[in-house]
């Protein structure tokens, strides 16, 4: 498939060989593997607060503390997991955000206590931050502009994996005795956990942070692992540079090493101060249609899935449990369908298909 060279690009209207590149495919699975752990997380807690709650003897109000403390500890990690990827990289960041829900997921798995659980939640609440913030993004910086849609959408498809896998736990662990259930189904996810921090060190740095570092021989050789060919890795080199603010003609072994901090400062005060028309609309764009997806209410019908089909007249703790493994099944059926779509139909249409959809549901 010929496209035409980005802007950026000194011969615009060149044009290079694009085509789907499998390592590139590959570094950006190996990533969204964190998501599928946040999305387990998210599943699987909707079934154990059940059982959590029948032995902790807890009541209602510390039943919803528990399931909405993952978001509020997230919310605290945001503004951190940007900043330490500019500093340390978007794999270490990755292994970091690991780490942490490793520690989160053994404290839950232990939770002798009410306390011990909701630290351990709380843990994992970071490590879903850092999660949520660095999988999407190492994709983006991965991915070629041809794939960019399909590759980016990955993390998407693997937290309803994950959250598919958190029903099947639910309803497979439930059958255990109750002391051992909800613990095995929270606990497990240090597993993948540990997994996933030893397999994304085999995987490259990406290749726009080793930009903003001066690395840009370093740059170079990732390109070229991850384009099919050398023109293309060229291109999308000379692109990166000039973002980065980097001469064209500058040689990989003159650029001096720069603190990341530079090439972020005057960001915040451009996008809220003294934004730009075209930057404006795109912050309200992207302000709004975030906001909007979780205003609807879905991650509450996934995170109380079960209470909610005992209101509606199923009475079994496994019916229950069926029932959500369905709603994840479909969940990840749509997204699958979305991600075939995204790059031939375009973002925008899918974008009003859905908001109908939604309308209607």
């Amino acid at each position: 498939m010929k496209v035409a060279i980005e802007e950026g690009n000194p011969c615009p209207h060149d044009e290079i060989e694009t085509g789907f590149n499998r390592y590139a495919f590959g570094c950006v699975v190996v990533a969204c593997v964190i998501t599928i752990i946040f999305g387990y997380d998210t599943g699987v807690m909707s079934g154990a607060m059940i059982f959590i709650k029948e032995e902790l003897l807890i009541n209602d109000t510390q039943v919803e503390v528990l399931a909405g403390s993952l978001n509020l500890c997230a919310l605290v990690g945001s503004p951190i997991a940007g900043r330490i990827s500019d500093y340390i990289g978007r794999r270490y960041t990755i292994v970091l955000a690991s780490v942490i829900f490793l520690v989160g997921s053994v404290g839950m798995g232990y939770g002798p206590i009410y306390t011990v659980l909701m630290a351990g939640r709380c843990t994992a609440g970071i490590g879903v931050r850092f999660a949520l913030m660095i999988a999407p993004v190492y994709s983006a910086e991965i991915s070629s502009a041809t794939h960019r849609g399909l590759l980016s959408s990955l993390p998407e498809l693997c937290i309803a994996i994950g959250i598919l896998i958190g029903y099947i736990s639910n309803y497979c662990f439930g059958k255990l005795t109750l002391k051992l259930g909800w613990r095995l189904m929270l606990g497990i996810a240090a597993i993948p956990s540990l997994i996933l921090a030893a397999g994304i060190m085999r995987m490259p740095e990406s290749p726009r942070w080793l930009v903003m570092q001066g690395r840009l021989a370093d740059a170079k050789g990732v390109l070229l692992q991850i384009s099919n060919t050398q023109v293309e890795a060229e291109a999308r080199r000379s692109r990166i540079k000039s973002a980065a603010g980097i001469d064209e003609n500058c040689k990989d072994d003159v650029v001096e090493v720069r603190s990341v901090t530079s090439g972020g400062q005057g960001v915040w005060k451009e996008l809220l101060l003294r934004p730009t028309p075209t930057v404006r609309w795109i912050l309200l764009a992207a302000i709004g249609i975030h906001f909007f997806e979780h205003a609807t209410g879905i991650e509450a019908v996934i995170l109380y899935g079960p209470r909610i089909f005992k209101k509606a007249g199923v009475h079994s703790k496994d019916k229950h449990l069926l029932a959500t493994v369905g709603v994840g099944m479909t969940k990840m059926a749509f997204i699958l369908i979305a991600m075939a779509l995204l790059d031939r139909v375009g973002r925008r249409i899918l974008l009003l298909a859905s908001t109908t959809g939604i309308v209607f549901a």
